[in-house]
């Protein structure tokens, strides 16, 4: 029997449909809590052996637990996905646009700024409406939509009052004008293998699912694949969900996760995502 790990520090229903996928063709998923777990930094693969496979499929739901893992395992050879560059891409925004753009992926406009006064002068010339977020967040939350000056300064107060250096670090990007929805596309490996509309149910904005947000089957055509790749290519191969806007001017990618949530995705697709991840890892395995 084959033998996977499994690295979460929460068992959703993700996880659990994890679980069931790897059963159902016959491979032992062996489930490890990291909050219970320690690693030396000198840590060997002999050191490893009793809880860990050769593949590890981290699913932390603390990006930072999930990273410093990642870089753990990898150092002890074992093979971890995502891996630990795909990891801290993805895990920040600006990393990611970096990423994206030296692959011709189109993106939206953005900028960076270090102070409020820099921000201030930063969505003069963007102009507004525009949106303000963390460089490091998921679930849609602490992201602004700033419809003028006022708004942007009340912000900008606020966010200078929390004693975080990350949130001293202005990520800027452009409002796009668009259908009342965005695009999710997961890729794994190198199979673009489901898409999904995500609409707000509460006129919010925002579509993340965790937010609320309702997914609905979207068309895989050419251009969504074609796209979908070239992301996933140039932040490193995994499982990857590529979320797109569909501007006046095309489709833009807007970010790439590499610890998805697709529950939303199974939900307004027929395709078997747990098991096309099971046997993904299986993949990497047998290289």
């Amino acid at each position: 029997m084959k033998t996977l790990s499994l690295v979460s520090d929460r068992i959703r229903w993700d996880e659990k449909a994890l679980i069931r996928a790897a059963s159902s063709i016959g491979v032992d998923l062996k489930l490890i809590d990291p909050k219970s777990m320690f690693l030396k930094i000198s840590v060997k693969p002999e050191d490893l052996s009793d809880d860990f496979s050769e593949v590890v499929i981290n699913r932390c739901i603390s990006y930072f637990r999930g990273l410093h893992i990642a870089a753990l395992l990898e150092k002890a050879g074992l093979k971890v996905i995502n891996s630990f560059k795909v990891m801290l891409i993805c895990g920040n925004k600006v990393f990611t646009d970096l990423s994206l753009m030296s692959a011709n992926v189109p993106v939206p406009k953005t900028l960076l700024a270090f102070t409020g006064e820099g921000t201030l002068k930063a969505l003069d010339e963007l102009g507004f409406p525009a949106v303000i977020k963390p460089v490091i967040g998921s679930w849609g939350r602490l992201i602004a939509l700033v419809k003028d000056k006022d708004s942007a300064q009340a912000i900008i107060e606020a966010r200078e009052q929390i004693r975080n250096a990350l949130f001293q670090i202005y990520y800027i990007q452009e409002y796009v004008k668009r259908p009342p929805r965005d695009i999710r596309v997961l890729v794994v490996g190198d199979d673009v293998v489901a898409a999904s509309y995500r609409y707000s149910p509460k006129n919010d904005w925002r579509t993340n699912v965790a937010r609320g947000g309702v997914s609905k089957p979207c068309p895989l055509t050419e251009e969504l694949r074609e796209i979908a790749l070239r992301a996933a290519e140039a932040v490193g191969e995994g499982v990857l969900a590529i979320d797109c806007m569909e501007s006046p001017n095309g489709l833009l990618v807007h970010e790439v996760n590499s610890t998805v949530e697709f529950r939303g995705l199974c939900s307004a697709t027929e395709v078997n995502i747990p098991r096309k991840i099971i046997e993904y890892a299986i993949r990497v395995m047998k290289r």
